[in-house]
């Protein structure tokens, strides 16, 4: 470089700075893998609250429908059609439980009392063939558990937390089903406003759906219920109107509740002899064939078709991550994901249609 001349210039820009192409791309890759990432974590942190919430929604969803199908003959206003709703649904709850109660009250002593002695029995048999410790050794293992308070504090915050959640669904329920509206409007206004009219149409038709699918739910709930009370009652198994209430509450939660549900009606049927035991596991195959193949087909039919595999397959996945509430809600997620799954396929197909033409 020959004196006084002036220092040639490198006109590309530095690494570190955004004018570059590479550079800016590069950071909008990053700042999305990052958010991505994030928004995972946030999700698994509040993965509970937002169990509840969907709870809540689910709940709403069963109020709203009750509310629409008293309008058809009540034209009044929503918020007394709601209030109808919510004190029909309380008095026949106080009414079951007051005209059955001491029947009912009767009968789940004598359920405890039967599974108590049956799982005795159990213990002994697999005491003498050897496969479980000594009917001592049980004893001790009895009592440690039982005396222990760790334990005994962690079963009762298990269940004061259950209790805590159930009144949060139904609180969040009731809330969404007085003013659906007012949430509704709320969430379009998070939207950009050239896909409002899109997302009103995916709102409205997932509320649509969660109603026909909680319809058909309770439908089976109670066939399934009265069916198996009715059952045992004429086979002469003990209990058949507890067990026919449990059996029906049980049907709301996928998979599970069918096991237990079973398990209960097989012990109280070999409780009150071999011949009346074998009738109860004929009549719970009976009735879960019934509901299998031919109820819960029509049922869907008439109201969200979900294909099998993937219903099964979200209620393990959502059984695993999430536990009882996951499961207990996987098949409204399902149906909630496959009508946004849908909804977004047909506007794709409509932008595409609209570039053509």
């Amino acid at each position: 470089m020959s004196q006084g001349a002036k220092p040639e210039l490198v006109s590309e820009p530095a690494p570190n700075e955004l004018r570059d192409p590479f550079v800016r791309q590069e950071l909008k890759r990053a700042t999305i893998w990052l958010g991505l990432a994030g928004a995972i974590a946030l999700a698994v942190l509040l993965v509970q609250p937002l169990l509840i919430i969907f709870g809540g929604l689910v709940f709403a969803s069963m109020l709203d429908g009750g509310v629409r199908l008293l309008r058809r003959v009540l034209p009044i206003g929503r918020p007394w059609r709601l209030l109808i709703v919510v004190v029909l649904t309380v008095a026949f709850i106080v009414g079951v439980m007051y005209l059955t109660g001491a029947g009912i009250t009767e009968q789940v002593q004598q359920l405890r009392s039967t599974l108590m002695t049956q799982a005795t029995k159990l213990m002994d048999w697999a005491s003498r063939i050897g496969i479980m410790p000594g009917k001592a050794d049980l004893n001790g293992i009895a009592q440690q558990a039982l005396g222990s308070f760790g334990k005994l504090t962690s079963y009762l915050g298990i269940a004061f937390g259950a209790l805590a959640s159930l009144v949060m669904v139904l609180v969040i329920g009731l809330f969404i089903a007085m003013e659906p509206r007012l949430y509704e409007s709320g969430l379009q206004w998070l939207i950009p406003r050239d896909q409002r009219a899109r997302f009103a149409g995916t709102i409205e038709q997932m509320a649509t759906t969660m109603r026909r699918l909680l319809a058909g739910r309770l439908f089976g709930m109670a066939l399934e219920g009265v069916m198996t009370g009715i059952a045992l009652a004429l086979a002469g198994v003990p209990m058949a109107l507890v067990l026919g209430i449990i059996t029906g509450i049980l049907a709301f939660v996928p998979n599970i509740g069918a096991i237990t549900s079973g398990v209960l009606m097989v012990a109280v049927g070999f409780s009150a002899g071999m011949h009346t035991g074998f009738w109860a596991i004929a009549i719970y195959v009976f009735i879960q064939t019934l509901d299998g193949y031919v109820v819960i087909p029509m049922v869907a039919r008439r109201t969200v078709d979900l294909p099998p595999a993937l219903t099964l397959s979200m209620q393990i996945l959502a059984g695993t991550l999430f536990g009882v509430l996951g499961l207990t809600l996987a098949d409204p997620l399902t149906a909630m994901i496959k009508v946004a799954l849908e909804r977004s396929s047909e506007a794709e197909g409509e932008d595409e249609a609209a570039v053509k033409a």
